[in-house]
């Protein structure tokens, strides 16, 4: 089971709330990181924008690989190889 974290923030003035030391820690946000918002029915999560890039990227190239030809760890291998090869021959 994972771990639930639940802590209150104040909203000031212009908007801005302090993410809480152990809630930053959990989501792996460092002074001058970015944050995304996302609101689904009612609920807002807050995550870690390099994080949820890096999501988005991998669900938009799912099978992708399998797609070019690479079924296993050896075929991206094999390619990298091939490729390292054909580099040093030009």
């Amino acid at each position: 089971m994972s771990e639930i974290l639940v802590n209150d923030a104040r909203v000031m003035s212009k908007g801005q709330v302090t993410i809480p030391k152990n809630i930053r820690a959990a989501l792996g946000i460092s002074a001058g990181d970015r944050v995304t918002f996302i609101l689904e029915n009612g609920t807002v999560r807050v995550l870690n924008s390099a994080v949820y890039a890096m999501q988005k990227f991998q669900a938009e190239m799912k099978g992708e690989a399998q797609n070019a030809g690479f079924i296993s760890e050896e075929d991206v291998a094999a390619w990298i190889t091939a490729s390292r090869h054909k580099e040093n021959d030009e």
